[in-house]
């Protein structure tokens, strides 16, 4: 550690061994800050499957009904861990989401006599109606802004990973400083992906089109859009194969939708893929990156296929307009299936285009690179005590 260095207390509902965007958000901080300076211990949920990692403490949990792959903290024993941890010398409270780890965050922080921060990685008025179909949409999204704006209003700073979800919330009426601070990648770990590999063991042939899907299944990021596309584009070009490579709530819905497109020949549901092995080598097999969620506060995995060389042809919507819109390596979608699907066909069918904008691409993931964005936040914790 240095001179000048910082212990950081960080409190999530949500890390490995569950995969999604906060989970990795977290790891690749951790991870860079310690080159700044910055010492990160953190509370997260005790999951059935094992995984360890260093400095890190975790509370017994027990499985949401309306969700399973998340975890709720018993909330005394992250009272209890919590208040242990708050007798040592932390010098920031990082609240990672707004669950028990925003109260227990806040509680600790206020117990220490030190800031409390926290990221807003989640545009949550955009995913409710989704799990709780039964209440009105209107009467969801309010709920959704008062209670983000009262939590948001407790701290005293709030980063924010996009321009777009910046503007969200001061619309909402949180009053305390946003800091637009993106998350960074390890561009090193997708640069060297077997794609032959990947399309071997999949029996998927060398010369077909392949465009690609990474992320949570699950109804928000509009993968049901690509499906319809997907009954376009193979109209287009008949050897054309979508792979959605992730495991969520929606893939028994989707996975019936493609049967009775008769997507059958033109979908590949691969699962879950391990991320230091199977997934570079996903992204190397695949053509084009196509993405279709709007409600995306970032998109990180439109970075990972990029750093990969992979063209990213996506919605600019919330988080994703601040990746897409300098149309560096990427082309913004038309946000209609039929549309979306001759642009597809028109970028699949053009190889000298595509390997322009992946020597692109690749050059723009190595500006959003990890150690720079860890620096930012280091700088940002140092401008609070």
């Amino acid at each position: 550690m240095t001179r000048n260095s910082l212990r950081v207390l960080m409190i999530s509902d949500v890390y490995f061994p569950r995969i999604n965007g906060v989970s990795t958000s977290i790891e690749t901080f951790r991870h860079d800050l310690r080159r700044h300076g910055v010492d990160v211990t953190l509370v997260a949920p005790e999951y059935p499957q094992r995984h360890d990692a260093p400095a890190t403490h975790r509370v017994p949990s027990r499985r949401l009904p309306f969700d399973p792959e998340d975890r709720l903290m018993h909330w005394g024993k992250l009272r209890r861990t919590t208040q242990q941890l708050a007798g040592e010398e932390f010098d920031i409270v990082h609240i990672q989401t707004p669950f028990s780890a925003h109260y227990a965050g806040v509680r600790a922080a206020r117990q220490m006599g030190v800031p409390a921060v926290a990221t807003y990685h989640t545009h949550f008025e955009e995913y409710f109606h989704h799990y709780l179909p039964a209440l009105p949409r209107a009467w969801l999204r309010a709920t959704a802004r008062h209670i983000a704006r009262g939590q948001c209003n407790q701290l005293d700073a709030v980063v924010v990973p996009s321009q777009a979800m910046r503007t969200t919330l001061a619309d909402y009426g949180v009053s305390v400083p946003l800091h637009v601070l993106s998350t960074g990648i390890p561009v090193e770990k997708f640069q060297h992906g077997d794609g032959a590999r990947f399309r071997r063991a999949h029996g998927i042939a060398r010369d077909r089109c392949v465009a690609l899907f990474v992320g949570r299944v699950a109804h928000e990021k509009n993968i049901g859009f690509l499906l319809d596309a997907m009954v376009h584009l193979r109209r287009r070009l008949p050897s054309a194969l979508l792979v959605v490579a992730g495991e969520g709530p929606a893939l028994p819905a989707l996975t019936r939708s493609a049967y009775v497109l008769g997507l059958e020949g033109h979908v590949r549901f691969v699962g879950y893929l391990d991320r230091a092995t199977e997934l570079p080598d996903c992204y190397a097999a695949a053509d084009v990156f196509a993405f279709a969620s709007k409600t995306e506060t970032q998109g990180l995995v439109l970075l990972e296929a990029m750093a990969a060389g992979l063209p990213a042809y996506a919605l600019a919507e919330m988080g994703t307009r601040d990746i897409l819109e300098p149309r560096r390596g990427a082309v913004v979608a038309p946000d209609d299936p039929a549309e979306f699907a001759a642009g597809l066909a028109s970028l699949l069918a053009d190889q000298p285009r595509r390997e322009r904008l992946a020597a692109e691409a690749r050059d723009y993931a190595g500006e959003w690179s990890g150690p720079e964005r860890a620096r930012q936040l280091a700088e940002l914790y140092r401008s609070l005590v």
